[in-house]
């Protein structure tokens, strides 16, 4: 199972971002965790300082934007 992670507080993007990302694990069809990380502290420790960020098993794949469902299913697949 892959662990995917979206990184905000709560902005109006961190929503978007955790919306698409869901959207496309569901299109893929595989086995996906999606988690919504919220706490500053948690956020910090991947050394992101700029939200929202998307992080797939531990590893940050992008930072300040929210991509399309199309690039997140090439981020997560």
């Amino acid at each position: 199972m892959k662990k995917v992670q979206v990184l905000g507080p709560g902005c109006p993007k961190c929503v978007e971002l955790g919306k698409r990302t869901e959207q496309a694990a569901k299109a893929l069809g595989g086995d996906y965790e999606v988690e919504k990380v919220s706490e500053l502290n948690k956020i910090m420790a991947f050394g992101i300082f700029t939200t929202p960020a998307l992080v797939v098993d531990g590893e940050v794949k992008m930072v300040g934007q929210v991509p399309s469902v199309d690039e997140i299913k090439k981020l997560i697949g």
